[in-house]
């Protein structure tokens, strides 16, 4: 049923009849974008919206689509094919519940929900069960891609019962992204494991950002102006770096505030704003024990970057170096690129990590090499190395961690000096890069075959009897020791 100029068609009126493959709930940007992909891939597609205006002027302003737009929630429920296929594009958190409720009275057994938002992982866990408990099937479907993938192509990260699998493909499959003739979209497994997936790529994104903004921030300390780092980025994106983050960064730093002439990200003020993906995953690692101090150290400079007025009032009374590196511009550029891109190795090597260990946990049973692969295209965090990561890990999908395939090894030893020198320049300056100086702690952490814990187990044993192993007993032997008492 075709909305004529806006004027939606009700079942007081007519009988609704079963036509559409899809339904969509949320017209904001994204739903928009999605509903327009959909449907030119073939689909008919039905939309409903709180606000009734927007359904009708969305449906207005693209006539002759295969697009049925209601004011009525029982009426959108009637027109789907089943079993009946509903995402809900809402706001995370009580909304997304408060949507399910209206919709429980109006499905059938068997009919499917879909959220895909950025709802955190343990809430699509709860969801899963309770529609689970009514014969109906729920699904946390992870989308990146921002407003351009949505219309043209995202990546996808479908979890959920597996019967589900089978419905939904040929949609998500005609409108991911392609890569190689591939669509960008597994599923990803049951449960939360899509969402959960979606948060971890969105921690990477934060690691990713953070360690492109130090890189801009060495560039302006050695004296590039704006245009001539957008020069340089975009230099950089047509090799080993080549990613959504660096060309949208290039372009960025060509933009031209058309009030002032000057490059606009020199106007833009320096506080950034986070929506929660990245603190999930950061509590999250902790739970289970992976270090993940790049995606830490980008959250943290968030949360600095938002306290300016205190940031203000410490500059004018905490002392350090001016900020500026008195380098060859050309050299630096060079060991800049090396230390972003060995960065940004270990801050993915994390996030794999983190998802390995959570898919043990929880029997997920997660195919890293294909989720690699579905990140290649549509998402923010696409790039050419992902090829290789998706390689390394069909090669050997119990590979302990991504930096010990022998393609990154390779490349982190290659990095390892100038990524150094990077590091140091910047604290002598006193220029903050923490993605860059957890991301190398990191690195030279895991390649030390001993490090101070020993005496950390010491201190633990002196004034907590926690026991310690020892290097010349068999590992599981735990031992005390009655230290000396300390007075005072």
């Amino acid at each position: 049923m075709i909305a004529d100029q806006g004027h939606l068609k009700t079942a007081a009126r007519m009988a609704v009849k079963e036509d559409s493959d899809f339904g969509l709930i949320g017209l904001a940007v994204m739903g928009q974008n999605l509903v327009l992909n959909v449907e030119s891939r073939g689909f008919r597609v039905s939309v409903y919206n709180r606000t009734a205006q927007v359904t009708r002027d969305f449906v207005a302003a693209h006539p002759g689509l295969r697009l049925a737009g209601f004011d009525s929630l029982a009426d959108f429920v009637a027109s789907l094919k089943r079993p009946r296929k509903i995402q809900l594009m809402v706001q995370a958190g009580a909304a997304v519940d408060a949507v399910i409720e209206q919709l429980l009275p109006l499905l059938a057994p068997g009919d499917i929900v879909i959220d895909g938002g950025n709802s955190l992982y343990t809430d699509t866990e709860r969801r899963d069960a309770w529609l689970a408990a009514k014969g109906l099937r729920f699904v946390g479907a992870g989308i990146s891609g921002g407003e351009e993938g949505a219309r043209k192509g995202p990546s996808i990260m479908p979890g959920g019962p597996a019967s589900t699998w089978d419905e939904i493909r040929p949609i998500y499959e005609a409108i991911a992204a392609r890569v190689d003739g591939q669509p960008c979209v597994i599923h990803i497994g049951p449960g939360g494991a899509g969402h959960y997936v979606k948060m971890v790529h969105n921690g990477i994104e934060y690691g990713d950002m953070q360690l492109i903004c130090e890189a801009y921030a060495l560039l302006q300390a050695a004296g590039l102006d704006a245009p001539q780092m957008a020069a340089v980025f975009d230099e950089w994106n047509r090799g080993e770096l080549q990613s959504y983050l660096i060309e949208i960064t290039a372009r960025a730093l060509e933009q031209v505030d058309p009030e002032t002439g000057r490059p606009l990200v020199d106007l833009i003020l320096d506080k950034a704003g986070q929506k929660g993906t990245g603190r999930w995953t950061l509590i999250n690692a902790a739970e289970q024990a992976v270090v993940v101090s790049t995606i830490n150290a980008a959250v943290e400079a968030r949360v600095l970057s938002s306290q300016r007025a205190l940031r203000l009032q410490a500059s004018q009374v905490l002392q350090g170096p001016p900020q500026r590196l008195a380098v060859d511009a050309q050299a630096l550029q060079g060991m800049v690129r090396e230390a972003l891109y060995a960065s940004k190795i270990i801050s993915y090597a994390q996030g794999l990590d983190l998802m390995r260990s959570m898919s043990e946990k929880k029997g997920w049973n997660l195919d890293l090499g294909g989720i690699a692969s579905i990140w290649r295209g549509g998402c923010i965090i696409r790039a050419r190395f992902l090829g290789r990561i998706t390689e390394v890990w069909r090669a050997d999908p119990q590979l302990p961690n991504l930096v010990l395939a022998p393609y990154f090894s390779g490349l982190l030893n290659r990095a390892q000096q100038p990524w150094r020198e990077v590091v140091a320049l910047a604290v002598r300056a006193g220029i903050p890069v923490p993605a860059f100086s957890a991301s190398l702690a990191y690195y030279d952490s895991l390649r030390s075959a001993r490090l101070p814990a020993n005496l950390l187990q010491a201190q633990r044993d002196f004034f907590g009897a926690h026991t310690y192993e020892r290097i010349d007993r068999p590992e599981g032997e735990f031992f005390h020791t009655q230290w000396p008492e300390v007075i005072g």
